[in-house]
């Protein structure tokens, strides 16, 4: 297909958004994924192995996109996935307006990627970049509701799909709004913690996905944790058939597709009677993030800080471009200092 091809395609998916879902033989299947998290998390790292591209990863700054293509059949067209990379952790979050929009909310999914070698950032970081996701989210289906009712309930009803109707946890949990996938990155570094600290770990992003109604994994460079992140991705992204298998051992990696977890098998959140009789939370997940904060403290953390300016970044170099920036900067100094002049040589009344 050209680029051209894609685009008329991309303008009937638009005109007929109804008929998103239902793919009929010969259509091109879109999705849109967005991937977000710690900052140098693992999530370049992620997308280019799901893409099976043999390349070093680069940092991220700002919004980043990238495709891929896969046949679902032989001699059939491909389908077509967009992969949008928030970088920068939680400093630039506004910009998840730009991927997610009313046209593609239906085709949409977010993976958010946490660092599980800093236990320290992993409640901001999550909590921070999803609750500004699902804001922004509510904020269209509330639009939809006045334009297009029957997407909006759709897309509503579909938080639900992953959890059984008489799931005994469906009145303690709230699904995220479109499908969700959390990846605990950097396994390996984690697997040297003391195992207490890894249980804990292990059990609050359960917990945590579980009332989200979303997938977890964890996974490290290790091709075969990789292979593992990468059937959950490639379900949301191409719509491959999603695995069942679920491993739930704090001792190994996780792997807990969504719906298939539940609070009992989670457990009570390590802490005594008592000190929980002490805590006020209104949900499961308020209460055991004041446990997970007695263990891991929240660090108070800025990524604006180490936001590196795009302009001075190497692999962004464009000579013309360079030189004449450098150009304006030496005409604005110059700028400056005349009018700092001026000013000074002006002459005011003291009346």
């Amino acid at each position: 297909d050209t680029l051209w091809d894609l685009a008329i395609a991309e303008v009937e998916k638009r005109e007929n958004p109804d008929d998103d879902d239902d793919v009929k033989p010969g259509e091109v299947w879109e999705k849109s994924v967005l991937f977000m998290g710690n900052k140098n998390g693992g999530k370049t790292t992620i997308i280019l192995r799901c893409l099976e591209r043999e390349e070093s990863p680069k940092p991220t700054l700002a919004l980043e996109y990238t495709f891929g293509r896969r046949a679902r059949r032989h001699n059939t067209p491909k389908d077509v996935a967009h992969f949008w990379e928030l970088g920068g952790g939680t400093s630039l979050v506004e910009l998840i307006r730009i991927p997610i929009t009313s046209y593609n909310i239906r085709s949409f999914a977010v993976v958010l990627v946490l660092d599980l070698s800093k236990p320290n950032e992993l409640w901001t970081t999550m909590e921070s970049l999803l609750q500004v996701t699902r804001n922004h989210v509510n904020k269209i289906l509330t639009k939809l509701e006045k334009t297009n009712p029957e997407v909006a309930a759709e897309i509503k009803q579909r938080m639900w799909n992953d959890l059984q109707r008489d799931h005994p946890d469906s009145a303690l949990v709230d699904p995220f709004p479109i499908p969700l996938v959390i990846i605990g990155s950097k396994y390996d570094i984690f697997h040297e913690f003391d195992s207490e600290m890894r249980k804990i770990i292990s059990k609050t992003l359960r917990i945590v996905s579980h009332y989200y109604g979303a997938s977890l994994v964890f996974t490290s460079k290790s091709e075969a944790l990789l292979l593992k992140a990468r059937s959950l991705i490639n379900y949301l992204a191409f719509g491959y058939d999603k695995s069942k298998s679920v491993s739930v051992d704090p001792s190994k990696p996780l792997f807990i597709p969504a719906g298939l977890d539940s609070m009992s098998q989670i457990g009570p959140p390590p802490a005594s009677d008592s000190d929980l009789g002490k805590m006020r939370a209104n949900t499961p997940l308020e209460l055991w993030k004041k446990v997970f904060e007695k263990t891991f403290p929240l660090k108070s953390f800025c990524d604006l800080q180490d936001t590196k300016d795009p302009a001075q970044d190497s692999q962004y170099a464009e000579y013309e471009v360079d030189v004449m920036r450098a150009q304006k900067n030496q005409e604005l100094e110059q700028y400056k200092r005349n009018a700092s002049k001026s000013w000074k040589e002006m002459d005011f009344d003291s009346d």
